[in-house]
């Protein structure tokens, strides 16, 4: 008996079932079929804004523009041809152009392919207004980078650029993903983690002419952070004024801090031709020979010049093989071993402090010899070069002091007295970057410390300064930085100082010259200093690439102080 009611009952609900599906398909199957034509779940992407780069004192630049994509959601329109057609009369784009993009875009009915991106507020109305007769367009509104000052501060800032192959196999873990926007270069790059925003979106129904019906779920997008630079927006565009048209860099730190005040390199950029590429030709940029994108600061790796001059000075005194009142003649030249070795003038008898006013070559030959060449690279070092400073930017260069053993091993030659001479001199196999000589100077403009120059201030409106103020101290007797310090005011004050160029009312200012020769073409041109001479607020080095000497960049370093006296920023 009850096999027979459980039996019943299993039938009743089996019957129930089967008319539950006749229902369904047969009897109000087509009010559902028009009800699934006419509502569909769509996802719409909501992208947050890149965080923002500012300067020292809050002034914008780098910040985000609200821009507009034009998307096309293939299930939703069965006429894609006109849709097109349409799209390419109201953007002025080719047609066929538009076919290729949405061929190539293709994934799946459900995925949005981009069409035109960062189109502007009038043609994105216009396109809105055709979806009330053709369905299936969406009008994305999106953030993307804006720079207002153009190229300003460009090899600092970086640019934007979809991820790459080399970069997705090392972030992939991190949450990056397949054509991602990231940073190349400069603060773009190195804190692109904090920069990137995280995109969020809408679920949303809509009828079948695009009608928004309800909001189904809601993941809202976060924005980057902003970081704020150590850079004076001020001082960085009086910089950058003065050194277009001239390869070569110019940078002002503080001597105390490490904080980089300016940094500027030429040739530039302009990070904006990467946010819309269909405005701008990048092509040029890339082939170009005197690569724009390398950054001169702390890239480039040059000879060093006379401005060496000074660690081999340190080097003399603190040693004991020099001191101040030790003379050598200069009578335009001097002979070691069988080569003769020319100083660019004739100085007559010359000690230490008239040597490095002067820029006498003869004395630091005869004087480099007396030290050492082991002596010279070892206080090379102590001065932090060979290695990078530190500063938190990427790609940063090394440069290299040489060395006997060095020569030994990977040379297979020996070590010569004129390989000293060269040396001492800032010649031979020495590469230095405009970063290590500025902070090489710093250790006489704040007496002694090595500082590690950095360039962010803030992140998120933490103050990270404190944390990034790291100096070493050289442990050098004062009298050594005091007399070095001496002799380069001597350079700007004297009459016969090889920068007396820079003797200017306004401003005390210390410095050294130097004139580097070059296998081809005029030769390089340096001028490290620091200002004002007492209480030194900033440290500065211009280096300009066949410059022709040291003159030229002292004329450049006049140019760009003394505009920063008229605008009170010292």
């Amino acid at each position: 008996m009850r096999i027979k009611i459980l039996s019943f009952i299993l039938a009743s609900i089996l019957l129930l079932l089967i008319l539950g599906i006749l229902n369904l398909n047969v009897f109000q199957g087509s009010k559902y079929r028009g009800l699934s034509k006419k509502n569909y779940v769509r996802l719409l992407p909501q992208i947050g804004a890149r965080g923002r780069i500012l300067d020292r004192n809050n002034n914008i630049i780098a910040d985000n523009k609200l821009c507009y994509d034009v998307m096309i959601l293939p299930r939703e329109t069965s006429e894609a041809d006109k849709v097109l057609m349409n799209i390419s009369r109201i953007l002025g784009r080719d047609f066929g152009e538009l076919k290729d993009i949405f061929k190539k875009g293709y994934i799946a009915p459900f995925a949005p392919i981009a069409i035109a991106q960062n189109i502007d507020v009038a043609e994105a109305i216009a396109l809105e207004e055709l979806k009330f007769g053709l369905s299936g367009i969406v009008i994305q509104p999106r953030p993307v980078r804006r720079y207002p000052y153009g190229s300003l501060a460009c090899h600092a800032l970086g640019y934007l650029s979809e991820i790459d192959r080399w970069r997705l196999t090392k972030l992939e873990d991190y949450g990056y993903k397949t054509k991602d926007i990231v940073g190349f270069g400069g603060v773009e790059e190195k804190y692109d983690y904090y920069l990137r925003q995280e995109e969020g979106g809408l679920s949303v129904e809509v009828d079948h002419r695009g009608k928004l019906m309800s909001v189904l779920a809601l993941r809202p997008p976060q924005s980057g952070k902003d970081i704020e630079l150590t850079l004076d927006l001020k001082a960085q565009q009086i910089v950058e004024q003065n050194l277009v048209d001239r390869n070569g860099s110019v940078i002002i730190m503080d001597p105390y801090t490490g904080e980089i005040i300016a940094m500027a390199s030429f040739p530039n950029f302009n990070p904006a031709v990467f946010v819309d590429k269909s405005k701008f030709s990048i092509g040029n940029l890339f082939d170009n020979s005197e690569a724009p994108f390398i950054n001169r600061a702390i890239t480039g790796v040059y000879p060093a010049g006379s401005v060496f001059k000074l660690i081999v000075a340190a080097a003399g005194l603190e040693t004991g093989k020099i001191n101040t009142v030790k003379t050598f003649l200069c009578p335009g030249s001097t002979k070691i071993g069988n080569m003769e070795f020319a100083c660019w003038d004739t100085h007559g008898p010359q000690n230490l402090f008239a040597a490095i006013t002067h820029s006498c070559n003869v004395f630091f030959y005869r004087s480099g010899l007396l030290i050492g060449a082991q002596a010279i690279h070892d206080y090379a070092l102590k001065f932090g070069l060979s290695k990078p400073t530190g500063i938190n930017l990427p790609y940063e260069a090394s440069g290299f002091v040489p060395s006997p053993l060095w020569k030994r091993i990977y040379r297979f030659k020996n070590w010569f007295d004129g390989d000293t001479a060269n040396l001492s001199i800032g010649q031979g196999d020495l590469l230095v970057t405009p970063i290590q000589m500025i902070r090489m100077t710093a250790v006489f403009a704040n007496r002694g410390s090595l500082v590690t120059p950095y360039i962010i201030k803030a992140i998120d409106g933490q103050d990270i300064s404190l944390a990034q103020q790291k100096s070493l101290n050289l442990h050098f007797n004062l009298s050594t930085i005091d007399y070095i310090r001496q002799a380069m005011r001597n350079a700007v004050q004297g009459l016969g100082g090889t920068a007396h160029v820079l003797s200017i009312p306004d401003v005390s200012v210390a410095g050294k010259t130097g004139t580097v020769q070059v296998p081809r073409g005029q030769p390089h041109a340096w001028f490290v200093g620091f200002f004002p001479y007492k209480k030194p607020r900033f440290v500065i080095c211009v280096f300009l690439e066949h410059g022709g000497s040291g003159q030229a960049s002292c004329l450049l370093a006049k140019q760009i102080i003394e505009i920063m006296v008229k605008e009170g920023l010292i």
